[in-house]
């Protein structure tokens, strides 16, 4: 990504009713869902 962007967070349906969201790593392109509450501590680990 020009930008530099490492993750992309998509929010979806699911979100409305699981309350999670799924988090893309830009550069493996691995995806992972998530809980919205532990999103923070999520991409702190990770950067």
């Amino acid at each position: 990504d020009e930008i530099g962007t490492p993750f992309c967070i998509v929010v979806d349906f699911d979100t409305l009713t699981d309350n999670t969201v799924t988090v893309r790593d830009r550069d493996s392109g691995e995806q992972e869902r998530v809980k919205v509450e532990d999103l923070k501590n999520y991409i702190k680990d990770r950067i």
